[in-house]
């Protein structure tokens, strides 16, 4: 493997780390459950993205092929991270209504991430089915 290769993979390894130190900080002191919620799923992520980069770019040299495992953790990592952020904010949003009211208006009668109930009239009762048998 040639110089500028190995200080490329070195870069990224060492951006990877950085990133995620500065997500497992952020995860500690910040204040709230809201805030905290960035550390992990952007700088952490980030951090692993980069880590991964750097496999991929180091095997790929070696082999001389892809390696599918780290693309397959890539997609699954960025996949994951935004959405199981998404559904504990909904989570607290949902368990401390005092907050909602700090939040912009969605234009939408429900309210803001999570589910209120439908407005007067737009709920009808449904017949009930029969049971399959």
């Amino acid at each position: 493997m040639n110089f500028l290769l190995e200080l490329l993979v070195s870069v990224l390894i060492v951006l990877g780390g950085i990133f995620a130190l500065i997500g497992s900080i952020g995860l500690v002191k910040l204040p709230e459950l809201l805030t905290r919620l960035h550390g992990p799923t952007k700088a952490t992520t980030l951090g692993v993205g980069g880590a991964l980069a750097a496999s991929m770019l180091f095997f790929f040299a070696i082999e001389g092929t892809l390696s599918i495992h780290e693309v397959l953790i890539s997609v699954f990592l960025f996949l994951t991270a935004p959405i199981s952020a998404h559904f504990i904010a909904k989570a607290h949003l949902h368990e401390h209504e005092e907050l909602r009211g700090d939040l912009p208006s969605t234009g939408r009668p429900q309210g803001w991430s999570t589910f209120d109930g439908l407005p007067e009239g737009e709920g009808e009762e449904r017949p009930e089915q029969a049971p399959r048998a």
